[in-house]
């Protein structure tokens, strides 16, 4: 998944003048923990803060305080309707981060947009909606930007690739598996690859990220002039064949702008997308799971061979060593990824699990040699409570979402 910056205000600070900054970074409330939100969240943006404090630090904590505040208000009035607010002590253990989109920070003053992640678990017990989101099938995205005339996806790293690695998408209804552009992804996804059609091609790369389709978000940058408005193309493609959704334009004053420019694209790409999965648009092409009659294995005829009596105390070597599968799971820290292996090697006839391709923060790819079908090894997983979803070759599965402990009737849960 995503990369963040993760910083704290130096004593120092109060000595200095007033620093603006503009760059989207994840910081950590002090009193609530190392906690870092990886899972899934739900996200207010755009809160706007203008506080003070007898030092710089004080007038940070007091700007991020009252943002948990507005936040929440902002939250219970999108999911229930009507605003309530809660004690900064419950909110502590809420809040999962806060996204600094912008900030002004003087020896007492404190003047910044800010955003608040809330737990879905948590909050969604307290404000009574469903904290599990049904998700589209693992979307495969190629972010192709086209800059000055030069089509580019991981042929060197682009502020496109950048934007959306930082963007959040846990709150999506697409399954983004998102690359980082390193190791083979340059030779396989390239600007080449997007203009073939060929689906034998892409469904060995879909295979190999462990993905059932592809999305194509793609930007095409124009600055007017030097040190002008930079205004961005955004298409919403989607399959091999590259299939337009939508298509939007949007403009800044210059090029610093920029990074503001891709994740408001971004957010509304996402948008797109999600509207084509509702109305049935966006789907996989049923051709990438295909597989062809040449592709497929050869009938093996069993032989009666004679039995041949081994001698006492000799056991027979195992010739059968499986197969082997690639399961997807997330992995929003290190020990989520041993877990998972563990609970894979102890299912019985599983004989290794190691994760293959890993994604702190993400969906990581864990190949699993198993004695036996896929299917089989799907309602091994089902019996053992994890959502199961079979692909060609691969499983996705994530924990089962917990139900919630039901409030004694007459009673309103803590802080209400």
């Amino acid at each position: 998944m995503a990369s963040r910056s993760f910083f704290r205000i130096a004593a120092s600070l109060s000595a200095l003048a007033l620093v603006a900054t503009g760059t989207a970074v994840v910081a950590q409330i002090d009193d609530a923990g190392d906690r870092v939100d990886s899972s899934g969240s739900f996200e207010v943006t755009g809160i706007v803060v203008d506080v003070r404090g007898e030092t710089a630090e004080q007038a940070r904590q007091n700007g991020w305080r009252l943002a948990q505040r507005k936040g929440w208000q902002q939250l219970s009035q999108r999911l229930r309707g009507s605003p309530s607010s809660l004690p900064d002590s419950a909110l502590n253990g809420l809040v999962t981060g806060i996204v600094v989109e912008n900030e002004q920070i003087g020896p007492n003053r404190y003047v910044a947009r800010l955003g608040v992640n809330f737990g879905r678990a948590r909050a969604g017990q307290l404000l009574g909606v469903a904290v599990t989101v049904p998700r589209s099938p693992p979307m495969l995205v190629v972010p192709l930007q086209i800059s000055g005339g030069v089509a580019t996806v991981f042929e060197q790293e682009t502020p496109w690739v950048d934007a959306w690695n930082r963007y959040r998408t846990s709150g999506s209804t697409i399954d983004y598996v998102r690359l980082t552009g390193t190791g083979p992804d340059p030779l396989l996804l390239n600007q080449g690859q997007v203009g073939r059609r060929g689906r034998g091609w892409w469904r060995q790369i879909l295979n190999q990220y462990g993905a059932r389709d592809m999305v194509i978000p793609q930007v095409e940058l124009y600055r007017q002039w030097p040190g002008g408005p930079v205004v961005g193309v955004f298409t919403a493609g989607y399959g091999p064949d590259n299939i337009e959704l939508e298509r939007f334009s949007l403009r800044v004053r210059d090029a610093d702008g920029v990074p503001a420019l891709l994740d408001e694209g971004i957010r509304r790409l996402d948008a797109a997308y999600q509207r084509g999965l509702a109305n049935g648009i966006l789907r996989p092409d049923p051709l990438l799971s295909f597989v062809p009659p040449s592709e497929q294995p050869e009938e093996v005829v069993p032989v009666e061979l004679p039995v041949e009596e081994l001698p006492t105390g000799v056991t027979p070597s195992p010739t059968d060593a499986g197969q082997s599968y690639a399961i997807q799971y997330d992995s929003p820290g290190v020990g989520a990824v041993s877990s998972s292996e563990a609970a894979l090697r102890a299912i019985p006839g599983v004989s290794s699990a190691n994760t293959s391709s890993l994604a702190l923060g993400g969906v990581s790819v864990m190949s699993v040699t198993y004695s036996g079908s896929l299917s089989a090894l799907r309602q091994q997983l089902e019996s053992r409570g994890w959502q199961v979803q079979e692909g060609p070759g691969t499983l996705r599965i994530r924990r089962a979402a917990s139900t919630p402990a039901a409030q004694p009737e007459g009673t309103e849960p803590d802080g209400e």
